[in-house]
């Protein structure tokens, strides 16, 4: 049993070690071919600069200016609805009625009391003016013209009060028709035909504003602080724009004219707010979007071609030639693009030297061979028209 165990042993260890023998022998062999391997043609270019406008874009969510809760200022049963949920509405539209008669009897009632008491107040002007008269005249006495002056006082009081209640008698009549606030889009009815409402049964619906409208955004405060850099604490509007989820443009630009003045903690974010012209009341409250937000003045950044630039799950990179000329393998962070140039955020700085063309055959810290545009285009042409054998015919590679 024992002898059976070491044999294993043996057999095991053997294995392992001819295992690490042909990897050894593999990996001196390639390094061997790539030591003959002749170095790869590329094209090297410097970065180069452009003075561009930044931008940046961020989630954002579509928010009426205003957003009104249509309540009731009296009491009574509701008789009337003049819309339909989703209607559009102007400013001092009607949108429901409250039973009338009751307020419109009030308001018969405190009218018709103005009038008593006007009737009354004139007819005390008059005996005031005789009074006043006779009392020159010492035709009746001082104490009588007193009472005559008191009393017109008191109807001038009382016409005052009626006055007044007459007025809130009309108000409290006006609120029988409840009329929109705002321009805007009305929601859900809380409250059907037929109910008795009062000031405190909340909402019979409520209405949002469209136009104009607003959209709120987070912008991340490392680009808030670029933003500010490049428009240097301007105080000028920025111009925004709105991409929608199937990234089609809306097609009125707005203006970014607010934002907080706190960073966010929990996110590090600084909330803007822009805002939009919506004739067609496209935009919809609650809506989400995608913002892209513009500075006002241009800076200096590097650019990249995009065929310079790869892409992994890591992100994008580009090969960049160190100190001894060999490639090694940069990640950049892009932020939109120029043309056929990718605006580069950070990874590289102007001047640096990059590889442009000839990428596919780079190895990381290995030399390369560097041409001019020119005679790469030739190489490429020369490798074009290498002839193959096939078959006993020979044809030209694509």
């Amino acid at each position: 049993m024992k002898k059976n165990i070491i044999i294993i042993i043996a057999i095991v260890l053997i294995a392992v070690v001819i295992r690490m023998v042909v990897t050894n022998y593999s990996n001196m062999m390639r390094f061997k071919s790539r030591m003959h391997q002749k170095a790869p043609s590329v094209v090297v270019e410097q970065v180069q600069q452009t003075k561009i406008k930044q931008s940046f874009e961020a989630p954002g969510r579509i928010v009426s200016k205003y957003q009104v809760g249509v309540v009731a200022r009296i009491a009574g049963y509701l008789q009337k609805s003049y819309f339909q949920e989703g209607d559009s509405v102007r400013k001092g539209e009607a949108l429901f009625l409250i039973e009338p008669n009751e307020y419109r009897n009030s308001s018969s009632m405190a009218s018709a009391s103005v009038r008593n008491i006007r009737a009354q107040l004139v007819y005390a002007e008059k005996q005031l003016v005789r009074s006043r008269e006779l009392v020159k005249k010492d035709y009746i006495a001082k104490a009588k013209y007193d009472e005559v002056l008191a009393n017109r006082d008191a109807l001038r009081a009382q016409l005052a009060s009626a006055q007044a209640q007459l007025a809130d008698a009309n108000r409290n009549l006006g609120y029988t028709v409840v009329k929109s606030p705002v321009n805007g889009r009305i929601g859900m009815i809380t409250v059907t035909v037929g109910n008795y409402v009062t000031p405190s049964s909340g909402n019979l619906t409520t209405i949002n504003s469209n136009d104009p409208i607003y959209v709120t955004f987070p912008l991340n405060s490392e680009d808030f602080m670029a933003l500010e850099a490049a428009d240097k604490g301007s105080k000028d509007d920025r111009v925004a724009e709105i991409i929608y989820q199937d990234g089609n443009k809306y097609e009125f630009s707005g203006v970014q004219n607010f934002h907080d003045n706190k960073v966010d903690p929990a996110t590090g974010t600084v909330t803007m707010r822009a805002t939009f012209k919506n004739p067609k009341g496209e935009l919809i409250h609650g809506e989400f979007v995608t913002v892209r937000l513009h500075s006002n003045n241009p800076v200096v950044m590097p650019v990249v071609p995009q065929a310079a630039v790869q892409e992994n799950q890591e992100g994008k990179y580009v090969y960049k030639l160190d100190g001894k000329g060999l490639p090694q393998l940069v990640y950049i962070k892009t932020s939109g693009q120029d043309g056929h140039n990718w605006i580069v955020k950070s990874g590289l700085n102007v001047g640096d030297k990059i590889i442009t063309d000839g990428i596919q055959k780079v190895i990381p810290n290995s030399p390369i061979n560097a041409v001019t545009k020119e005679q790469m285009a030739k190489l490429k042409k020369h490798d074009l028209a290498v002839p193959t054998k096939k078959k006993g015919l020979f044809h030209f590679g694509k």
